[in-house]
């Protein structure tokens, strides 16, 4: 039987929030057991271009990257908020490493090509390196993973941190049982935005696409349910979305993804 594993995703809400990522970072070194961490960090970047007066460019929740914004791109989250994150795991006693798809070669990609939209350096996942990552966790080293990632040529990409929190929790299947936790400021998937206790607390294929219909999933909610199922399709046993409660023994409400009808 194989271990479980754990692929957890923070975004930026979180990233951003002083208080809330230490306690965070503290909880998620308790968690037992192999694990790994993606992050993002999409209004860090927004932030800085906005100082540089490049301003943020995002269609359908995933940003429009043109040479400039590769650049801050990869200053903030290669640099300031993954090693940020990797020092306070530190501080938590969790010896870990911060990634980017070119290290160790980890993830590789292609840049996206121009269809109806180019949306400029941007990387789809060709392969992730389960094995390499093995070897750090193996090692007692937690991956912390920031979504760059890299072409064969060398040309570092740009790579929404879902996919690659997904991607990433596929292909260790073939080593883990893997569970893929999407943490965000939320308790889960809403129904009405305006309405912060109206969490879906299940969706399957069936009631994704009605969802879809009735425009209740949009923006960055759109890449994380995309994701949820295209992880599931590939046999990750379990999809959770919600707030910092599912890094802990007393979970909140929450949103359970599966591919079929069942909970």
């Amino acid at each position: 039987m194989k271990p479980t594993l754990k692929v957890v995703k923070i975004g930026g809400n979180i990233i951003e929030n002083q208080e809330v990522l230490p306690h965070f970072l503290a909880d998620f070194a308790k968690l037992e057991g192999p694990k790994i961490l993606v992050h993002g960090g999409g209004k860090a970047a927004s932030k800085l271009s906005e100082k540089m007066g490049i301003v943020p460019n995002l269609v359908n929740g995933r940003r429009i990257t043109d040479a400039e914004t590769l650049e801050i791109i990869v200053m903030t989250y290669a640099g300031k908020i993954n090693k940020k994150v990797v020092s306070l795991l530190q501080k938590n006693g969790v010896n870990s490493i911060g990634l980017s798809g070119a290290d160790a070669g980890i993830i590789k990609a292609v840049k996206r090509q121009v269809r109806k939209i180019d949306y400029g350096y941007v990387g789809d996942i060709k392969k992730v390196n389960a094995d390499i990552l093995r070897q750090f966790i193996d090692n007692s080293l937690i991956p912390v993973i920031c979504p760059i990632s890299m072409s064969e040529e060398g040309q570092l990409l740009n790579t929404n941190a879902d996919t690659i929190a997904s991607e990433v929790a596929a292909a260790m299947q073939q080593h883990y049982d893997t569970e893929l936790i999407y943490i965000f400021e939320k308790k889960g998937v809403l129904a009405s935005i305006d309405d912060e206790n109206s969490v879906i607390e299940h969706i399957n294929g069936d009631s994704y696409f009605e969802l879809l219909e009735k425009g209740v999933i949009a923006d960055g909610m759109l890449p994380k349910l995309k994701n949820s199922f295209d992880a599931l399709k590939k046999n990750v046993s379990k999809v959770l979305i919600g707030n910092t409660s599912l890094v802990t023994t007393k979970k909140d409400i929450h949103t359970t993804i599966t591919y079929d009808n069942e909970k």
